[in-house]
């Protein structure tokens, strides 16, 4: 006899839809996951007479133990590296220019106002005010500050003049070093403090963008 085309599924039929559903699911979540994954969406340079100036956008987000500790009035750190090399096929690299870039956020508790601080010297003790300082009202204002480097000069106009086939590696990180260190100790352990962005670009011998 003929089955009743209203009678419900056997059970393998529903596996077989349950399991579809579920990889689809684990598809959809993989996909976001991807989409938020940390990294350099943007790295480009310009060349002009004065060197070679290095454009980035960045794309991050801090873990909330990060978040806790800055509005517990603990600064964080980071550093920008930027390295220009000569390629050999026989050797290792040549190293042609190394830039680095240290900054500062700190938030103020009883102002509740963020500030950044930028310096090409490490941000520490009686330096921190050598550096360029900018305030902020949130800490979505800081991130987005934070995540763009404009016009940041990186080489010489004399450093690029070796010719050859130049790279640039781009790297910037979250310092722990620089936190307190009776905090440092528990926080180095932490994945959350671990905050690592890389990216590589072929330089053009052409000035302008």
């Amino acid at each position: 006899m003929p089955c009743c085309k209203s009678c419900p599924p056997d059970s393998a039929t529903r596996r077989d839809v349950l399991g579809g559903l579920l990889a689809g699911a684990a598809l959809g979540l993989a996909g976001l996951a991807h989409a938020a994954a940390p990294g350099v969406d943007e790295l480009r340079v310009e060349r002009s007479d004065e060197g070679l100036f290095l454009y980035a956008h960045l794309s991050f987000e801090l873990a909330p133990s990060v978040q806790d500790a800055l509005l517990k009035g603990i600064p964080i750190h980071f550093v920008a590296e930027a390295r220009v090399l000569r390629e050999r096929w026989y050797w290792f690299d040549q190293p042609v220019a190394l830039a680095q870039r240290f900054t500062r956020i700190a938030y103020q508790p009883l102002t509740r106002h963020w500030r950044i601080s930028t310096s090409s010297e490490p941000l520490v003790g009686a330096e921190y005010g050598l550096g360029l300082t900018q305030q902020y009202d949130s800490l979505d204002e800081v991130m987005s500050a934070v995540q763009r480097i404009a016009g940041w000069k990186i080489a010489g106009a004399a450093e690029l003049a070796s010719g050859g086939t130049q790279v640039l590696q781009f790297q910037f990180r979250l310092d722990a070093s620089q936190l307190p260190r009776t905090f440092q100790l528990g926080a180095v352990r932490q994945a959350d403090w671990h905050l690592q962005l890389e990216r590589r670009l072929v330089l053009s011998a052409e000035r302008g963008p």
